[in-house]
């Protein structure tokens, strides 16, 4: 399936995998419209990726804004959601509003995305969302992640069958080496890399545009729905 021309929404396109998502689809020949919630992110990746992506600021946990966001784009064909903040800590220590905060973002973000979407998305496109392998193999401190991670790929089985013929999948990637580590020392962050790499099968971490390749194929592939994409270099396991 050609992806010429066809109308793409990223929906935290401007850094990490929702960058490389955006740039492998124009790759493509897609058009692509980005959103995030940062103004400063958004001017970085449009001068990133050039003036054929169009750009919008969107804080995906306001269903007001949501609304506003697609009423503005209009009719699309594929939808691509990476944006969402988890949270970390063990469960008798990770404050509740931490983790109602966790879910706001990244499972009701996902779901309000989804559901104002729905009037304006193309039948024969797709929804493509984001969980994560942690949902399949938790390490300590990783139980509301988990949660979240699993509630959203429950939510594309039925999506797949409530939405039908409009393909619903979810791309749940392992460890990625992103910005959002940018904030630890980089002789720290490598060591934590570096120790990862070598558990995996794989023998290194993942950069963006490996996970990237992914949402690409569910846009193209018209057979797939239902389905959850693992791509954790094995990191399940070990």
């Amino acid at each position: 399936m050609s992806l010429n021309g066809k109308r793409v929404v990223v929906v935290g396109g401007t850094t990490g995998i929702g960058l490389a998502t955006a740039r492998a689809f124009l790759d493509e020949a897609a058009h692509v419209i980005i959103a995030s919630r940062s103004a400063s992110n958004l001017a970085g990746a449009k001068e990133k990726l050039g003036n054929n992506v169009e750009g919008h600021e969107l804080d995906f946990r306001s269903e007001d804004k949501v609304a506003d966001f697609f009423k503005n784009v209009g009719s699309f064909d594929h939808l691509v959601v990476t944006a969402g903040e988890g949270a970390m800590g063990h469960f008798g220590d990770l404050p509740v509003a931490d983790a109602r905060q966790a879910f706001d973002s990244k499972f009701w973000g996902q779901y309000l995305t989804v559901r104002a979407a729905i009037p304006y998305i193309n039948n024969e496109g797709s929804i493509t969302l984001t969980s994560g392998v942690y949902g399949v193999r938790p390490p300590k401190g990783a139980s509301t992640l988990a949660a979240i991670n699993s509630a959203l790929e429950g939510l594309v089985r039925g999506l797949a069958v409530d939405l039908a013929p409009l393909r619903v999948n979810i791309v749940s990637p392992g460890i990625v080496d992103t910005p959002i580590y940018a904030g630890m020392p980089d002789e720290q962050r490598q060591g934590m890399f570096a120790g990862i790499a070598e558990q995996l099968p794989v023998g290194r971490v993942a950069q963006p545009e490996d996970i990237a390749q992914s949402y690409v194929y569910l846009a193209k592939n018209g057979f797939t729905t239902g389905s959850v994409v693992l791509i954790d270099g094995g990191a399940h396991l070990v």
